[in-house]
C-alpha cells in the first residue's frame, strides 16, 4: 500500500468575486502576480521546498488556464508516478452530481483520492495567498504538541481583524476559542486558511459533518472538532503573507515588489518560486525609453517610459508612452504617446495611441460599490481601448470598446463599460 507522511489539499476553485473584472474569465489562483508568475505558484513552491510531493489541487470555476498551467506538475518537480500533482475537479458520482459548495465540501468529495494515499497527515492550504512558509516546521511544531488539527495563524491590524477567523489562545498556543469573521473580535491572531490535521480527526469530522450544506472549515469542521475535545493550536507565523482578494491589496502586494528594498523577495535562492515559463526572447529596451523601480518581464520591448510598474511577458509598449505605477499583464500592446496611470490591466489587451487613463480625480462606482473601492482603473483581459480617448480613476473595463462608447472622448471617474458577455 502506498505510505505518505503528509500530502497537501490546495484549495483552487473559487472565484474571487472582489477582483471584478480581472476575474471574469478566470480563477483568481491563476490570475498572473510579479510578471511571470501566477497566484497559484506560491502554494505549489511552497509544497515542493517543503518537501511534500503529493499535492491535490481542487479546482472548480473558470479551471481552464489553471489545468493548462499546471498540467502535470513539471515546474514544481511534482511529475511523480507515486503522488505528484493531481487536479480534482467536481465528478458525477454514481448517486448524484454536485458542485463543491464550500471549502470542507470540497475536501470531502475527495476523500478517496486522500484515502489512497493512506496519509498520518493532511495539509489544506487556499490557492490565493502570496507567501513562504515552510510546512515541514509547522509540522513539526503539530508533532511537538501532539495535535489533532494545527492551524497556521498571523497577527492583523486590529480593525481588519473582523475579515478573517480569528483565535484565541492560552499561553500555550492552543487554540481556547475561533471565532469566523466576527463583528467585535477578541483577538487579532487571524487564521491564514493554513491547517495541518491528523487524518483520522479531519476523515471522521468530513464524514460527520457531510450532510451540512455548504460545509466549511472556519464555520463548521473547526468549531465541531473543538467541541469534540480535540486538541487544537495555533502556529503563529512570522513572515511575509498577503490575502490578495482585493483590488486594493492585489496592486499593493505587486507594487511591494518593486520597492527598493522590497518586503517580499523574489530573488531569495535559497526559497525559489517555480512557474510554467514560455520560451520567450529577451526584453528590449529602447535608448530613448526610461525605466525606474519596475519588473519588466521576458518578450517585453519598451520604447516609452515605466516608472514604479510590474510589466509582464511579451508585452509591447509604444513610443513616447508612459506607464506609472500599474500592473501590465501578459501580451498587452500599449500604442503610441499613451498615458497609463494607475491602472491593473490584463492580459491581450490592447491600448490605442494617445490614450489617457487614470486621469482626474477620484469618484465612487457606478457599476460596483463592493469592489471597486480605490483609485485604480481596472481593464479585463481581451480588452480594446479606442486611440485618443480619455478615462478616469475607479474605472471598469471589459470588452471591445469602440470610440462612440467614450461620449466626447471621455469616461469619467467611477464610470464603466462592461461589453456583454464580460459581465462579472
Amino acid at each position: 500500500m502506498i505510505k505518505k507522511e503528509m500530502i497537501a489539499m490546495l484549495l483552487a476553485g473559487g472565484q474571487g468575486s472582489r477582483l471584478g473584472v480581472l476575474t471574469a474569465k478566470v480563477a483568481k489562483p491563476a490570475v498572473a502576480f510579479g510578471g511571470k508568475y501566477r497566484i497559484i505558484d506560491f502554494p505549489l513552491s511552497n509544497c515542493i521546498n517543503s518537501g511534500i510531493d503529493t499535492v491535490g489541487v481542487l479546482t472548480q470555476y473558470q479551471p481552464l488556464r489553471l489545468n493548462s498551467h499546471i498540467g502535470i506538475g513539471i515546474p514544481w518537480d511534482l511529475d511523480k508516478n507515486i503522488g505528484g500533482v493531481s487536479v480534482l475537479p467536481p465528478y458525477e458520482k454514481s448517486t448524484n452530481s454536485e458542485w463543491y459548495t464550500g471549502t470542507a465540501n470540497a475536501i470531502y468529495q475527495n476523500i478517496d483520492y486522500m484515502d489512497s494515499f493512506n496519509p498520518d497527515y493532511v495539509l489544506i492550504l487556499s490557492g490565493d495567498h502570496i507567501y513562504k512558509m515552510d510546512y515541514e516546521t509547522m509540522l513539526s511544531y503539530h508533532k511537538a504538541n501532539n495535535a489533532d488539527i494545527t492551524i497556521a495563524s498571523i497577527p492583523v491590524p486590529w480593525e481588519e481583524a473582523s475579515r478573517f477567523g480569528v483565535v484565541i489562545t492560552d499561553e500555550n498556543k492552543k487554540i481556547l476559542e475561533f471565532e469566523e469573521k466576527p463583528k467585535n473580535p477578541r483577538s487579532n491572531l487571524a487564521s491564514m486558511g493554513i491547517y495541518i490535521f491528523s487524518w483520522p480527526v479531519l476523515k471522521e469530522a468530513l464524514i460527520k459533518l457531510s450532510e451540512q450544506p455548504a460545509c466549511d472549515f472556519g464555520k463548521h469542521i473547526i468549531p465541531y472538532c473543538h467541541e469534540n475535545g480535540k486538541r487544537i493550536f495555533a502556529y503563529q507565523f512570522e513572515g511575509y503573507w498577503k490575502d490578495v482578494g482585493t483590488l486594493g491589496s492585489y496592486w499593493e502586494a505587486n507594487m511591494e515588489l518593486v520597492d527598493l528594498v522590497p518586503v517580499f523577495n523574489l530573488y531569495d535562492s535559497y526559497w525559489n518560486i517555480y512557474t510554467k515559463c514560455d520560451v520567450l526572447p529577451p526584453q528590449y529596451i529602447s535608448a530613448e525609453s526610461n525605466v525606474d523601480r519596475s519588473l519588466i518581464s521576458e518578450g517585453s520591448e519598451i520604447n516609452g517610459d515605466v516608472y514604479h510598474s510590474i510589466i509582464g511577458c511579451g508585452v509591447t509598449i509604444g513610443k513616447g508612452a508612459v506607464v506609472r505605477d500599474s500592473i501590465i499583464m501578459d501580451n498587452v500592446v500599449i500604442g503610441d504617446g499613451a498615458v497609463i496611470e494607475k491602472a491593473i490591466i490584463s492580459d491581450d489587451v490592447v491600448i490605442g495611441d494617445n490614450v489617457k487613463m487614470g486621469m482626474g480625480e477620484y469618484a465612487e462606482s457606478q457599476y460596483d460599490k463592493r469592489v471597486y473601492t480605490f483609485d485604480i482603473v481596472t481593464v479585463g483581459e481581451h480588452t480594446t481601448i479606442p486611440a485618443n480617448v480619455t478615462i478616469g480613476k475607479n474605472v471598469a473595463i471589459s470588452g471591445e470598446t469602440v470610440p462612440e462608447d467614450y461620449p466626447d472622448g471621455y469616461l469619467p471617474s467611477g464610470g464603466y463599460i462592461i461589453k456583454a458577455g464580460d459581465c462579472v
